[in-house]
C-alpha cells in the first residue's frame, strides 16, 4: 500500500516579477550616474584642454593669435583651408539657383533641427520622469550657448577676414557678411556641433543622426562661401569640447536635484492620466450578447411542410420541438 506524504514547509512566496529590457536599462542608468565621480571629472578637464590646444592649433597665427593687438584684420589668402574654400565655391558657384537656396536653407535648418531634437529628447525625458536624461539635456543645451559665447569672444580676439572678401576672385552661394563679423571660429559650427555631441554623450544611440548633422551643418557653411574649413574645425572643436566636459562633469549633481522635482511634478507633464491608463479599452467590434427573442403567437402561422413555424413579422424561423415536431403547447396538423 502506497502512502503520499506531503511537504509540511509553506509555499515560497512569489518573487517580484521580471523586469524588462526598459526597466534594467534605466535601472542601469541611474546605477552608473550615481557612480559618477572624479573619474567623470577628470574625463571632462582632459577634453576641455584638449579642446584648448586644438583650437589655438587652428587659430590662423597659432596661439598668438588670441593675444588681440592692431595689427587690423587677419587675412587669410593662401594655404590648405584657403584652396580647399575656392575649390567648393567654384564648383558651386554656376549651379541653379534653386541649388542655392536650397543649401542656404540647408545650413540654417540642421541647427534647428538639432536644437529640436534636444527638446525632445528633453520633454520625452521628463515624460518619463527620467531625471538623468534630462539633467544632461538641460546641461547640453547650457554648454552649447557657454560655447557660443566664447566663440564671439574668439572672433573679437582673433579679428579674421570673412573668406568672402579675403580670397580674390570668391564667389559665395550667400551674401558676405557685413565687415567686422569676423570669420573664426564659425558660430553656426558651434552651435551645430555642441549640440550633436552633447546629444550624442546622453543618449549615444542617437550619436548616428546628430553627428552626422552637426557635421553637414558646417560642412554647408564651407559650401555657401562664409568661412573657411578651419573655422569650421576650430566651431566644432569649442561646442563640442565645451559641451561634453560640462555634461561628463555636472550630469550627476543635476540628477540628483531635478530627480525630486519630478516625483512631484512629473505625472502632471504625462499625456495621459494614470486614472485613464488604467481602465481597459473597449473592444470595437464586439456585438453585445442579446437573449432569443421569441416571436409572437399572432405572428406565427403553420407551415406546410409541418416540421417547423415561421414568423411572418420578423421572416426567422423558430425550430419546433426536441424531436422536431411543433413547439409545445401547438396542434398537430
Amino acid at each position: 500500500m502506497r502512502t503520499e506524504t506531503s511537504d509540511p514547509s509553506p509555499p515560497e512566496p512569489p518573487g517580484p516579477p521580471p523586469q524588462g529590457r526598459a526597466a534594467r536599462r534605466a535601472a542601469q542608468r541611474e546605477a552608473a550616474a550615481s557612480r559618477t565621480g572624479p573619474a567623470a571629472l577628470i574625463t571632462a578637464l582632459v577634453v576641455l584642454l584638449g579642446g584648448a590646444g586644438l583650437l589655438m592649433l587652428l587659430a590662423p597665427g597659432g596661439p598668438g593669435a588670441f593675444t588681440g593687438g592692431d595689427a587690423g584684420p587677419v587675412l587669410v589668402t593662401g594655404g590648405a583651408s584657403a584652396s580647399l574654400y575656392r575649390s567648393l565655391t567654384d564648383a558651386l558657384a554656376d549651379a541653379p539657383h534653386l541649388v542655392h537656396l536650397a543649401l542656404e536653407i540647408a545650413s540654417e535648418g540642421s541647427v534647428i533641427a538639432l536644437g529640436l531634437l534636444l527638446l525632445w529628447t528633453c520633454w520625452s525625458a521628463l515624460r518619463r520622469s527620467d531625471a538623468r536624461t534630462a539633467a544632461a539635456t538641460v546641461l547640453a543645451g547650457t554648454g552649447t550657448l557657454l560655447a557660443y559665447a566664447a566663440s564671439e569672444t574668439f572672433k573679437l580676439m582673433v579679428d579674421e577676414e570673412r573668406p568672402c572678401r579675403a580670397v580674390s576672385g570668391a564667389d559665395p552661394v550667400a551674401a558676405c557678411p557685413p565687415p567686422g563679423d569676423w570669420s573664426f571660429p564659425s558660430n553656426h559650427s558651434t552651435l551645430a556641433f555642441g549640440l550633436a555631441v552633447g546629444l550624442s554623450v546622453l543618449r549615444p544611440r542617437l550619436a548616428p543622426i546628430a553627428l552626422p548633422l552637426g557635421a553637414l551643418a558646417g560642412l554647408l557653411r564651407v559650401a555657401v562661401g562664409v568661412h573657411y574649413p578651419h573655422d569650421v574645425l576650430a566651431g566644432f572643436t569649442l561646442g563640442g569640447a565645451v559641451t561634453a566636459a560640462l555634461v561628463l562633469a555636472l550630469t550627476a549633481a543635476a540628477a540628483r536635484v531635478l530627480a525630486p522635482l519630478l516625483e512631484r511634478w512629473g505625472p502632471r507633464l504625462r499625456l495621459v492620466r494614470q486614472t485613464d491608463a488604467a481602465v481597459p479599452p473597449v473592444t470595437q467590434g464586439r456585438r453585445r450578447a442579446s437573449r432569443p427573442v421569441a416571436p409572437r403567437a399572432e405572428n406565427l402561422h403553420a407551415d406546410p411542410h409541418g416540421d417547423h413555424y415561421a414568423a411572418s413579422a420578423s421572416g426567422r424561423s423558430v425550430d419546433g420541438g426536441r424531436d422536431g415536431g411543433p413547439p409545445q403547447g401547438t396542434p398537430p396538423h
